[in-house]
This record gives C-alpha cells, structure tokens and sequence, in this order.
C-alpha cells in the first residue's frame, strides 16, 4: 500500500545526498533508513555496522551467493 506523507524540506535534501552516494532512489533510501531503524528499536544492543552486516548477508544468502561453511581442518582436541 503506498502513502503519500509531507517531509520537512532539509530532511528530503539530506536524503537526496545519502540516495545518490549509495546509488537508491529517495523512497528506496528512506525506506532503507526506516528498516535499519526499525531493527535498532527491536534490537538495542546490536551496533549499526552489525546490522548493516546482516542486511548484506541477508541479501547475499537471496541472491544465492552465499557458500556452505566448510572446516578446513580438524581440531587438535
């Protein structure tokens, strides 16, 4: 369902610059804001480079690119 919402005008701006540098339309950053947002609230102890870490991983596991963990060697136990 799509929503029209008012923004101030310096927020949209700001959004602009960080939409551009990351290659995102401006929903597309805003949306990407709120979700990390939205994970931060649900989970404060985690840090931002964590989450976005898990988003990355997350998108790779969708993408199939991710690869079953294979021990190399055995431990000496």
């Amino acid at each position: 369902m799509a929503i029209s919402v008012r923004l101030d005008e310096t927020f949209v701006e700001e959004v602009q610059i960080h939409a551009e540098a990351a290659k995102r339309s401006v929903p597309k950053q805003i949306e990407h804001w709120a979700e990390i947002g939205k994970i931060a609230e649900d989970n404060p102890d985690l840090t931002y480079a964590f989450i976005k870490d898990a988003l990355l991983a997350t998108a790779e596991i969708n993408a199939g690119k991710a690869t079953k963990y294979v021990r190399r060697s055995k431990s000496s136990n």
